[in-house]
């Protein structure tokens, strides 16, 4: 075979094992691209739920748990409304529901009065910090008993939630909370106090700043005048009556008090302020719920990433 044939022979054996070089580097980089991206950007399988529902959260400023249940709705209520689940607030009287079901405070029953500051430090260290990111500072009233008679400013709630959009009611539910669980624990049974505290509510109050008493206020003086002659109309003493009557048809013993539709139109009650779990699965959601992990376990994905990483479960 002369020179020439043989350099003619050589050149597509040549081109044959380049292009098969390349598929095989291609191949590899496809395959690493994929675990890449299955490990790092998608560790859960996505799942099609059903989406709609609501949460009906009844709650008494003067309940601890209430205000824990109030920061973990409100925290997570944008998640919860891209589910198509809706969260209504409904200021209710714990005195009644207790009264009306023969139940008694915690700190009256000396077993659980003596338990009781083990689960507050707990819940309250769960929930960290106020939707701003400032640490929760909360602490007990002196008398819980006194300041926890709380028609008044739950009345001028039910006046807050029918006259302005729901954001106002949020702040200002989130700032009385705030006002009635941290020092000096101001009794907002006591008219003044509550109009004061009314007058200082800052405009989208989301937790405590250095700054508040600089910042614009949400209500003016004329605003909080008209919420405070609302608290003591019969309109809104009956809208209070009303949702506590309400809470008490649904199966209320104390507060807060969790009604969750699902979007069968299926309702369910839940109790206290560490049920999310429960809500979430009776509405078809997806969560994560609590499980203990393995050694070996990483603790943002669990047991599925050690799956999806060849470890044995």
């Amino acid at each position: 075979m002369s020179q020439a044939s043989y350099t003619n022979l050589q050149l597509p054996i040549s081109h044959c094992f380049s292009s098969l070089y390349l598929y095989v580097y291609i191949s590899v980089c496809l395959c690493v691209s994929v675990s890449l991206l299955k490990r790092f950007i998608v560790p859960y399988p996505c799942k099609t739920v059903k989406m709609g529902g609501k949460i009906d959260c009844y709650l008494d400023i003067a309940s601890l748990y209430s205000y824990l249940a109030y920061l973990d709705l409100l925290r997570n209520r944008p998640i919860l409304a891209s589910h198509g689940v809706t969260v209504e607030f409904h200021p209710t009287f714990l005195g009644a529901l207790n009264q009306a079901t023969g139940n008694k405070p915690p700190w009256t029953l000396p077993a659980k009065a003596a338990h009781g500051p083990f689960d507050a430090a707990r819940s309250i260290a769960r929930q960290g910090t106020y939707p701003n990111g400032s640490p929760l500072n909360i602490t007990f009233p002196e008398n819980l008993f006194i300041n926890g008679k709380t028609i008044l400013p739950l009345r001028a709630l039910h006046c807050i939630k029918s006259k302005f959009p729901p954001e106002t009611l949020d702040q200002t539910l989130l700032y009385l909370f705030h006002i009635f669980w941290s020092p000096p624990n101001l009794n907002l049974t006591v008219p003044e106090n509550l109009k004061s505290t009314l007058l200082a509510v800052p405009e989208g109050f989301s937790g405590p700043t250095a700054n508040d008493d600089k910042k614009k206020k949400l209500f003016s003086a004329e605003q909080v005048e008209e919420i405070m002659k609302g608290a003591q109309a019969e309109e809104f003493k009956g809208k209070l009556k009303k949702t506590t009557d309400e809470a008490l048809e649904r199966g209320a013993f104390g507060a807060p008090w969790i009604w969750a539709t699902n979007d069968k139109g299926e309702g369910e009650p839940f109790f206290g302020s560490d049920r999310f779990h429960f809500v979430y699965k009776h509405l078809g959601l997806p969560y994560r719920d609590v499980e203990v992990l393995a050694n070996g376990d990483d603790p943002k994905w669990g047991k599925l990433w050690r799956k999806e990483n060849g470890a044995k479960l």
